[in-house]
């Protein structure tokens, strides 16, 4: 090493060292070297007419550095912050038009393409085109009346795969003047010669992951049109019919047992007269909270919510300096981290979080905000309150819709019905109780 590069590079460490700085995911360089630090890249790309420089950045698999008393989480892919994408198929003439949420990719991962996967099996036979950066695709020259498979690829600047939707389906149709009669076709979603009828609208078909048995609520241009129950794999499904043919903005959000409500996830459908729209990969974010407003410098704020169930659960604080941890819900889909404050300065801070399950990763929670202190005040956590009373509300989201006409339903002329459902309190489901529960109707 020369003089000159030595000194500089003295001085540098000198700085850095009396100042306290903490550098990350940034280029220094002169005429004379440049550092990198850190960078995705394996160790080598630091050089100089003078010198070379090759470390160890950091693990470049998950898993590879373990003892028996610690565990080291280091490098980018331990936090692979790629949201998967909402896919939309919409079915038309001998084709079927493609729309996608964009992927939210960041701390080391930068979205480079799209690949369309394309194919007549179910779950395998996948043909793939690139579609470029792009959130829209259309397959055409298909054959009318067979059913089509959609995946969607999130690829990075290296052509790795980063992220991978759910499968959809959709059925493209014929031309409207192929045979005359076009009576037999039944509607978009049967096989067969297909004529768009002239009324009778179109259905959008969704599905995705939120929260185990939790409602989620379907908006279509900031209006609620419908609402589900989730299973107790947090796994949703519903189809929405009569729809005007036209393009739309669909939302979709939930609440966790606690009744906080999640962020809202927003996505274009298209929406065609006679076909079925469908959608999948949709994967509500996570809910959050946390026990203190402000955190006294050096203890514990618990960080807690809900998710799909046995998901991984990553956890950003924002500071100067993003701080990134990672926990695993239960199979209630409830979560929680306490997280040592002692890294954070004194002010104001916030946190976030989003979920993975299998290769699919939600988009992020609403960001919290807490500040570090001197002292620990608590959160005011309000409990969930009804406002217009508890009469017919089964599952307690404090409406009275579907979800709870299903459970009354359910216990219909059933011996020992709860009496959340019992809601005259003689000991049995009878049209009595339907009644009630259509008095008390919110919907």
């Amino acid at each position: 090493m020369s003089f000159n590069s030595r000194s500089i590079l003295l001085i540098l460490l000198f700085i850095i060292g009396m100042t306290g700085l903490v550098v990350s995911a940034q280029e220094f360089s002169s005429t004379n070297y440049t550092v990198s630090n850190p960078v995705i890249f394996p160790g080598g790309y630091s050089t100089s007419t003078n010198f070379g420089l090759s470390a160890v950045i950091s693990q470049m698999s998950t898993g590879t550095s373990s003892a028996s008393s610690f565990k080291l989480f280091g490098g980018f892919l331990y936090f692979p912050f790629v949201s998967t994408p909402v896919l939309s198929a919409t079915p038309g003439t001998n084709q079927i038009s493609l729309t996608w949420t964009s992927a939210d990719a960041e701390v080391g991962w930068v979205v480079g393409d799209y690949a369309v996967g394309l194919s007549s099996t179910s779950g395998s036979g996948y043909t793939y085109t690139s579609a470029g950066n792009v959130l829209s695709y259309n397959a055409t020259s298909l054959t009318a009346g067979t059913t089509y498979y959609f995946i969607l690829k999130v690829k990075d600047v290296f052509g790795n795969t980063i992220a991978t939707t759910t499968e959809v389906s959709a059925i493209p149709t014929a031309p409207s003047n192929n045979g005359g009669g076009g009576g037999s076709g039944g509607g978009g979603s049967s096989g067969g010669s297909y004529t768009p009828p002239s009324s009778g609208g179109g259905s959008v078909n969704l599905s995705g992951r939120a929260y185990p048995r939790s409602t989620i609520t379907v908006l279509k241009d900031a209006q609620i049109i419908s609402s589900v129950q989730a299973d107790a794999d947090a796994n949703f499904k519903t189809l929405v019919t009569n729809l005007t043919a036209g393009n739309f903005i669909f939302s979709v959000y939930s609440e966790d047992n606690d009744g906080n409500r999640s962020s809202l996830l927003t996505f274009p459908v298209s929406v065609t007269n006679g076909a079925v729209t469908n959608i999948g990969g949709i994967f509500i974010a996570p809910t959050i909270a946390i026990d203190k407003s402000q955190v006294k410098k050096g203890d514990n704020l618990a960080i807690f919510g809900q998710t799909s169930v046995q998901s991984d659960v990553m956890i950003q604080v924002n500071s100067d300096q993003q701080i990134f941890a990672k926990t695993k819900s239960d199979t209630n889909g409830a979560y929680l981290y306490n997280f040592d404050s002692s890294p954070l300065d004194y002010g104001n801070h916030s946190t976030k979080s989003k979920s993975s399950f299998a290769d699919e990763i939600s988009s992020y929670s609403v960001a919290v905000p807490f500040v570090v202190g001197t002292q620990n005040i608590l959160q005011t956590l309000t409990p969930k309150k009804c406002t217009n009373g508890s009469t017919g509300d089964a599952n307690g989201d404090c409406k009275i819709n579907l979800v709870d006409y299903s459970v009354v339903a359910y216990w219909y002329k059933r011996a020992n019905p709860p009496k959340n459902v019992d809601l005259n309190g003689d000991g049995k489901v009878t049209l009595i109780d339907f009644s009630i529960l259509a008095y008390h109707w919110t919907g």
